[in-house]
């Protein structure tokens, strides 16, 4: 496991893009889209200090990959100031390396992290084959609700 560096902004950007793909929520079209969209995004990201993320290589390829995308929240109930807020995005593994716990460790690094670091806030979105593993880590639904996407 290493960390994310500014020069893997397309490593990050095709497994965002291939990790939506996988979850049938964009087609090949839109992925293609998505990849070339994140890219730039994931650069300003990763330049500013706003996403903190790890990669695991497997003999010299890249197998998997997750980050943090940091920001900041306004004073909410049980935080009474500007809060620090982590949340996981782009937890991916390449299909031949599922089911051998690297997803697992892409996720406790980063709350380990978040704990070194006292962020206040720890959220991210769960795919249904991703939920488990979450609920297993002690995340739990909230009632977040969303307009649909333009």
């Amino acid at each position: 496991m290493r960390a994310v560096s500014a020069h893997d902004a397309g490593i990050v950007a095709a497994h965002r893009a291939a990790m939506f793909r996988d979850m049938g929520q964009v087609s090949g079209e839109e992925h293609d889209e998505l990849l070339k969209t994140s890219r730039p995004w994931i650069a300003g990201l990763l330049a500013n200090g706003a996403y903190v993320g790890k990669l695991i290589e497997h003999e010299n390829a890249i197998v998997a990959g997750g980050g943090i995308w940091l920001r900041e929240l306004g004073p909410t109930p049980g935080c009474l100031r500007v809060g620090k807020w982590a949340h996981l995005v782009n937890v991916y593994t390449v299909p031949e390396h599922r089911r051998r716990g690297l997803a697992r460790w892409l996720v406790t690094e980063p709350l380990d992290w978040c704990e070194e670091n006292q962020m206040d806030h720890i959220t991210l979105a769960a795919s249904g084959d991703g939920r488990p593993l979450y609920e297993s880590l002690g995340f739990v639904p909230t009632a977040d609700m969303r307009l649909r996407d333009t």
